[in-house]
């Protein structure tokens, strides 16, 4: 049987796998930016915060995905569903793009743009959600660009642990050595991420053009 055959004779148990991928990747994205964005925002406006928060994301970035799902696995509550499991280590692995790009962006704005909002009798509060996070909008998206595209590569992984997605047949491919069963999961995750990358590409361009 060839790949071709392959994929259309299982295409129903691979678009399954993708859309469980997708929800992985959603759910942790958001959080990742939920997270992400405040944190940045506050390396902004408290320097003295900036070793200890892009420290510890720059750790977790060391760490090798498999075992920083074990060391998740005995954390109470996350460790008795593989979702929530992969879930946290998605977004863990995601914040470091989102919290730099949000503190650059915002460091990148001219300082006399914040000024003449100020003499205009703006707020910090309305400097910050009308004139700096608008004008840094397509650099924290170029950071959320580069953390969806490693987040899609990083779940595959999380099959490993039963958190479904794409890994399942990776794995499954590998332990049958079938390279059919491989390409079943590889190509799909590679053109979720490739589809990611390119939206969010576009969508920084228009920004860029339009600042």
């Amino acid at each position: 049987m060839s790949t071709l055959d392959f994929f259309l004779k299982n295409y129903p148990q691979i678009w399954q796998l993708t859309l469980e991928h997708l929800w992985l990747v959603g759910v942790s994205m958001l959080l990742a930016v939920a997270m992400g964005l405040p944190l940045g925002i506050l390396l902004t406006r408290r320097p003295g915060f900036s070793r200890p928060v892009l420290g510890s994301a720059n750790i977790v970035q060391t760490v090798p995905s498999l075992a920083l799902f074990g060391f998740l696995l005995p954390v109470p509550w996350l460790g008795e569903r593989a979702d929530r499991l992969a879930i946290t280590a998605l977004t863990l692995y995601a914040l470091l793009p989102v919290i730099q790009n949000t503190c650059k962006g915002i460091a990148g704005v001219d300082p006399g743009v914040r000024e003449a909002a100020r003499g205009m009798g703006m707020t910090d509060r309305q400097v910050l959600f009308q004139v700096e996070l608008p004008l840094a909008l397509g650099i924290i998206l170029a950071g959320v660009r580069v953390a969806t595209v490693i987040t899609v590569g990083v779940a595959t992984i999380a099959a490993a642990i039963g958190a479904g997605g794409l890994g399942e047949f990776i794995f499954r491919g590998v332990a049958m050595v079938d390279n059919r069963v491989i390409l079943a999961g590889a190509i799909p995750a590679a053109a979720l991420a490739l589809l990611a990358d390119f939206v969010l590409s576009r969508i920084e361009r228009r920004l860029a053009y339009a600042s």
